[in-house]
């Protein structure tokens, strides 16, 4: 065959690229492309351009359009993904199309996405009339208008950037004569006038926002010192307690990188969506003086496609200097990177746990090692993984051992035991202790605000029947489903099935059914009822589904108007309350006991991290901790704030039982309509791996059902294979693949390497 061929990665498992004709000239590697697959028209990425193909003409489709208005993707970006494709066990097109914005994929959005945009400047009838039509309380209208007012010629990208319905706004203004619009550069095009005339007004910003640095404390000016000081790819751990100022060392070390490289990118990691904006307001305060409106942009999932997109093409660009955002964001286009930095590195919420099952935080790193640039990992309470590479010398450790705030220590913590309590006669109320209630009301009569933290949202775990013992459970999964009783409903929180919540006992018809346990819900009830006059708000995954709610919800927090915090994780890192001086802790005992033997790590991470929430500003802090167990080996170090015993300690244990980070484990899970079908299957590849070449330096185990064997009527079971050797693990896997694509007899299969969950 003769003429131009592209091979192109497509999201598909099939570990293959599909080769088709394109018309000369053909595009470079990493150009998008529309293509037919099958009897749909999909979007994949050329990875390679030839002169001949092996497939048979007949075969061979053509490309039906090329996204030529955005740029290629690199040759480096190409490594990336292809090194994440070959380490998770994956086809190519399975992480490069995922990684890229939904309103890429779609070709049908393309004229729409990088259409020409006009800019809009200020006529003088706008600025004679502009001031005076603005309502008073409209802060968005006046940040849009302030901006025009000042010279800027904004684009519909800018002015979004200051206003996210500026659209309707600025063809209203244009109506009226305010404004007056002059074609534009799309979204791929260089800087245009509003990026330069932010660069040129934005001196007094920098003034102001430099008369509110703090000051360094010693052990932060040896931090940024050593990270900007940086040559080649250096891996930091910062280990800072709560409050010590990890966020100051990520802003100051920027600065130093945006003064010696003005067209330096940075890409900064955090781990919840729900942490985005408060970390989004302190880069735009810091960096005002950062060319463009889009100069700072935030990638999630939350997300609307079109703002997704346009983030990722002003990353893509260059036009982004810091991208700010989740997992996700790991993967994104930054031709200009020279940092990046993982906030709360021990995070779980790092770890995708479903399709491409990834750690953005070693992607991170990898991807710092393939630029040759600094990664900065920072976490109160590092995970092992990492603090075993610091301890070997792989990282290096910076220290933050004292809180930024001059009058800021860290908090007393205390543990209240339930037994004692009870044996004296103080039994709780809906499982809050006399002594928690006591530390709330005192903390209301001074003004105070407090944190009760539990993790687990809803009324009530479990609707239960006294009479026959029936319990709810899940007509799909073999889980219970949870009580939320301000909806009347039963919700599994693994399918998502939902129903009424029954009159009477269906087994027995008993009418006196009753809630066992407590949730978030359940606590903030009692809260109201034992704290008389207390404001209490709660704040979890039901009460924040709305978007745009958390940050409300977090904002009257930070204004003074809630006494008593209620939440579950979301509200355990990362957030600066100045005014909690109490945080009291309910069920912690629930993780000392598990099977998982991460369990204990993230149990002590989760109470140092919300111990960390009291106590910040100044106000002396307080713990208290309810548990039947309080001379646990874990709460003794969590009374001494002591990460460095407890991970010590723990990697000892680790070490003994073989156990990551001194072993490296991959899943095969299986899902099947029985439980017996995908014990058959697992079987059958366990014993598919005695073939293959470095099985004896793998280790296989015999399958087993997961912890929720069953999610929405389908069986599920896994087996774990480990290794003291990376390479040979790789290997094995790779090996592996094409003989479990022979199998059959269930629904879907998948391996994962480095699991978090067992």
């Amino acid at each position: 065959m003769s003429g131009a061929f592209v091979r192109v990665a497509l999201d598909s498992p099939l570990p293959t690229l599909f080769d088709y004709r394109c018309d000369s000239p053909p595009p470079s590697p990493g150009t998008l492309v529309a293509v037919p697959f099958g009897k749909r028209t999909i979007v994949g990425l050329i990875v390679e351009v030839s002169a001949h193909s092996d497939v048979p003409a007949e075969r061979v489709r053509s490309v039906e359009a090329v996204c030529s208005a955005c740029a290629p993707l690199s040759s480096e970006w190409l490594e990336l993904v292809s090194f994440a494709a070959d380490y998770y066990q994956r086809s190519l097109g399975e992480v490069a199309l995922p990684a890229l914005p939904q309103a890429l994929r779609d070709p049908d959005r393309w004229p729409r996405l990088f259409a020409v945009e006009p800019r809009y400047r200020l006529t003088d009838a706008g600025r004679a009339a502009l001031p005076d039509a603005l309502p008073a309380r409209a802060a968005a209208l006046r940040r849009l208008a302030d901006a025009l007012a000042g010279g800027q010629v904004l684009g519909a990208s800018d002015a979004r950037a200051l206003h996210p319905k500026a659209g309707a706004t600025l063809a209203a203004w244009q109506a009226q004569g305010w404004i007056e619009a002059e074609p534009a550069a799309g979204p791929d095009g260089a800087l245009d006038g509003a990026a330069r005339s932010n660069g040129e007004t934005s001196a007094a910003g920098d003034e102001r926002v430099a008369a509110v640095r703090p000051a360094l404390t010693d052990e932060q000016t040896q931090a940024v010192d050593a990270i900007a000081g940086a040559q080649g790819f250096a891996p930091f751990l910062l280990h800072g307690v709560t409050g010590s100022g990890k966020t100051e060392v990520y802003l100051r070390a920027l600065e130093r990188l945006f003064a010696a490289r003005p067209d330096a990118q940075a890409l900064v990691l955090v781990p919840e969506i729900n942490l985005t904006p408060q970390f989004e307001a302190a880069f735009r305060a810091r960096f005002a003086g950062l060319a463009g409106a889009e100069a700072i942009v935030t990638l999630h999932s939350a997300m609307a496609d079109g703002e997704r997109a346009r983030s990722w093409l002003a990353a893509h660009t260059g036009r982004a200097r810091i991208v700010l955002g989740t997992r996700l964001a790991a993967l994104a286009s930054l031709p200009a990177l020279a940092m990046i930095v993982v906030d709360e590195e021990h995070e779980p919420a790092y770890k995708q746990q479903e399709g491409l099952r990834y750690s953005a935080r070693d992607l991170a790193i990898w991807r710092a090692k393939q630029r040759g640039i600094a990664v900065v990992l920072g976490s109160a309470t590092p995970s092992l993984e990492s603090w075993w590479q610091a301890e070997q010398g792989r990282y290096r450790r910076l220290s933050l051992s004292r809180r930024a705030v001059a009058d800021a220590v860290l908090p007393s913590v205390r543990m209240i035991d339930l037994e004692e309590e009870r044996r004296r006669g103080r039994g709780s109320v809906d499982g809050i202790s006399g002594p928690l209630v006591a530390a709330l009301k005192a903390r209301l009569e001074r003004g105070e605000q407090s944190l009760v933290f539990l993790n687990r949202r809803g009324y009530a775990p479990v609707l239960a029947c006294d009479a026959c013992g029936w319990v709810a459970g899940c007509p799909r999964c073999s889980a219970y489903v949870v009580l939320h009783k301000n909806e009347h409903a039963l919700r599994c929180h693994h399918c998502g099935w939902e129903s009424r919540v029954p009159r009477a006992c269906p087994e027995c018809g008993n009418v006196d059914i009753a809630p066992l346990g407590r949730g978030t819900q359940r606590v903030e009830e009692t809260l109201a009822a034992l704290v008389p006059g207390a404001r209490v708000l709660r704040i979890d995954a039901d009460s924040t589904r709305r978007k745009g709610s958390a940050q409300t919800l977090f904002s009257n927090v930070h204004a003074g108007e809630v006494d008593i915090l209620v939440g579950t994780q979301m509200i355990a890192k990362g957030h600066d309350f100045q005014r909690v001086s109490l945080v009291g802790v309910l069920n912690a005992d629930a993780a000392l006991f598990s099977h998982d033997f991460r369990a204990s790590e993230r149990l002590f991470a989760q109470l140092m991290q919300v111990s960390g929430r009291a106590g910040r500003s100044g106000l002396a802090g307080e713990v208290l901790v309810q548990t039947r167990y309080p001379r646990h080996a874990l709460y003794h170090a969590l009374g001494r704030h002591d990460y460095v015993g407890f991970a010590n300690a723990t990697l000892s244990e680790r070490r003994d039982a073989q156990l990551p980070p001194f072993v490296y484990q991959a899943l095969l899970r299986a899902e099947a309509r029985t439980l017996d079908a995908a014990f058959a299957f697992l079987k059958a590849a366990g014993a598919a791996l005695s073939d293959l070449p470095f099985a004896e330096r793998v280790t296989v185990y015999d399958a087993v059902p997961m912890t929720i064997v069953k999610v929405a009527n389908v069986h599920r079971a896994q087996l774990l294979i480990e290794s003291a050797s990376r390479a040979s693990l790789l290997a094995t896997l790779r090996a592996w693949q094409p003989m479990l694509r022979t199998l059959k007899g269930v629904l879907r299969w998948s391996v994962e390497v480095d699991p978090l969950d067992i």
